[in-house]
């Protein structure tokens, strides 16, 4: 292919790539707006839509260029073997990003709520400050930051208190 070709789908694909990002940011305001949604949710969302987008501009650069596929998949292979012995070997880090994407969609635990976590080992009683894909961020009454792992908001649960 003809390299003024290759250079203008390029520039073509970075562009589709930067308007489905633009449109993803304005869809996910409009929605989170008519829906009260919080915003770490519309954070989350739109980060999923972003990754999606770049693996898509990944592989249309790679089709662009020319990239011999069979090199490609030994190189992939054995970077997903990496992965796959690093996940392996932090399988809680897995357990906890897979709860996060439970609690999300499932869970109506949100910023603000005041809880009790119901563990032995663990008591704590606070409101809920922020929600990452690790780990929920509790502060107690006496001011105290606690993070608890979503995979144990999941397994052990916890208890809503209402508000005075």
């Amino acid at each position: 292919m003809d390299l003024k070709i290759q250079i203008a789908l390029l520039v073509g694909a970075f562009i589709i790539l930067i308007a489905l990002m633009a449109l993803t940011k304005r869809l996910t305001q409009k929605v989170t707006l008519m829906k009260s949604l919080e915003p770490n949710r519309k954070k989350v969302v739109e980060n999923t839509f972003y990754f999606v987008y770049y693996v898509i501009f990944f592989v249309a650069v790679i089709l662009i260029l020319g990239i011999n596929i069979e090199d490609l998949t030994i190189f992939f292979s054995s970077l997903l073997a990496i992965i796959g012995i690093a996940f392996f070997a932090q399988w809680s880090l897995l357990s906890n990003l897979t709860a996060s994407v439970i609690i999300f969609f499932y869970h109506p635990l949100k910023i603000g709520d005041r809880v009790k976590v119901l563990d032995k080992e663990m008591n704590v009683v606070g409101t809920v400050v922020n929600m990452t894909g690790f780990y929920v961020l509790i502060e107690s009454e006496s001011g105290q930051k606690v993070t608890v792992p979503n995979s144990t908001v999941l397994q052990k649960g916890i208890e809503f208190i209402k508000n005075d």
